[in-house]
């Protein structure tokens, strides 16, 4: 028990609002299980925040045991890395409400992600989209983490949290750790197959754009064939994100799926052109993602194990975050129950 103490500590969520991809794969929970050893990690998910968005419930439970058969699937240790879903530890709300009256209005009407998010549910902005910002922050600031492994279009929500947590500790003293955002070099944007100036993401209106991790390799195979390169003449697999936007987003996927440099990829397919190029990438994402469909599917065969895990995850979890949160209560003046 000592010996975890000592470890810096890291988090990180995925909402369980459509299938994992291969972009939240290779941006973040393929890097995930590598810090078990460096790392105390909790990893959840996060079902509070999906219903921001209208959602089927059946769906959700499915969706959210899944995510964690899958988190399992990619190598998070349930030994090693603390695994939870976020609906199960009531100190998350509870902070998210304390948190909600130390965000500033004018702070979260400048998130980017709300106003995306606005526009393509113009019928549904309902006060949750607007403050979530706020419990994305106790979800955080709740485990007092050194380092919250984020995207770049995540990092926002990261800068809020430490202003927030920095406001309150100004009141109250040293309440929160103030926690640093963690940007993989490689892999941290993977851009959508049919549009590679946009990232690629569960919600891509054109099914071609993004690939699963549970999807079936000939599924894969197609969707790499019909990904989109670039307009120029030249063919050549050559990494200039500006220019080449399409080719490039293939060789980041290839180099993150074998481990090849971008030199290295481009002497590989020089003078082959993208008929060579693209149903090789394809190939190198199926044999990346066959291990994750193959555990995933025996997992979710057992889902006495999976129960297990999530509760004990919770159980590991609400301990720290309770910790945290009676911590909070007494700075702002609650009676101790």
């Amino acid at each position: 028990m000592e010996e975890k103490q000592t470890k810096k500590v890291m988090l990180s969520g995925i909402q369980p609002s459509g299938d994992l991809t291969l972009g939240s794969y290779l941006g973040a929970i393929k890097n995930w299980s590598a810090r078990a050893d460096e790392f105390d990690c909790y990893y959840f998910m996060a079902d509070l925040h999906s219903i921001t968005v209208r959602q089927n419930p059946a769906d959700l439970r499915r969706r959210t045991l899944e995510q964690l058969a899958q988190y399992i699937a990619c190598g998070l240790d349930p030994e090693k890395n603390t695994l939870f879903v976020q609906s199960h530890v009531p100190a998350h709300t509870q902070l998210g409400w304390v948190l909600d009256c130390y965000t500033m209005f004018g702070e979260l009407s400048r998130m980017t992600q709300f106003k995306d998010k606005s526009a393509k549910n113009a019928d549904n902005i309902n006060a949750g989209l607007f403050t979530y910002p706020a419990l994305m922050a106790a979800d955080i600031l709740l485990y007092q983490p050194d380092y919250v492994p984020v995207g770049d279009d995540q990092k926002q929500h990261v800068e809020l949290c430490r202003d927030v947590a920095t406001r309150f500790n100004n009141v109250y003293g040293d309440v929160f750790k103030i926690p640093e955002p963690y940007i993989p070099k490689v892999g941290a944007r993977i851009m959508s197959l049919s549009t590679p100036t946009s990232k690629m993401s569960k919600s891509d209106k054109d099914p071609n754009g993004c690939v699963y991790l549970r999807e079936q390799p000939e599924v894969i195979a197609r969707k790499f064939k019909k990904a989109v390169t670039d307009s120029d003449t030249e063919h050549c697999v050559r990494f200039d994100p500006a220019e080449k936007p399409g080719v490039s987003n293939l060789m980041s996927i290839y180099s993150a799926c074998t481990g090849k440099s971008m030199d290295a990829i481009e002497a590989e397919f020089d003078g082959k052109g993208y008929g060579a190029f693209k149903p090789a990438v394809g190939e190198a994402v199926i044999e990346t993602l066959r291990p994750v469909r193959e555990e995933s599917d025996r997992l979710l065969k057992d889902k006495a194990y999976l129960e297990q895990v999530y509760r004990e995850g919770a159980e590991k979890a609400s301990y720290i975050a309770n910790k945290t949160l009676r911590k909070v209560y007494k700075k702002v003046g609650f009676l101790a129950k």
